[in-house]
């Protein structure tokens, strides 16, 4: 067995490292832009579940109280990750932007 092609350090494997595709500033931003859009449509699908649920314990409708509680709690959570995921990205926004060039 030759060690030398396994390593991925090596001379000889640094040319399959380098020809990973180019992605172009456009395309990583339609990647983003889509990441984004996913990720803040499965909040508000959860946060309406979560208020869907409520409305029909309210109603007498739905008789487990576990079920609805853990449903508004996932929303919870996902809510206030997004807004700390929102906030990590304005504050390395505003630090890029003092940034003196």
């Amino acid at each position: 067995m030759n060690i030398t092609t396994v390593s991925p350090f090596l001379v000889n494997n640094q040319a399959i490292v380098q020809n990973k595709p180019k992605i172009t500033p456009g395309e990583a931003q339609a990647s983003f832009k889509t990441a984004l859009s996913n990720a803040i449509k499965d909040v508000n699908e959860l946060q309406n579940v979560s208020a869907v649920k409520t409305e029909l314990l309210a109603k007498g409708e739905i008789d487990n109280l576990h079920d609805v509680m853990i449903t508004g709690q996932k929303a919870s959570i996902t809510l206030q990750a997004t807004v700390e995921v929102r906030n990590k990205v304005i504050e390395a926004y505003q630090e890029i932007m003092r940034m003196q060039v």
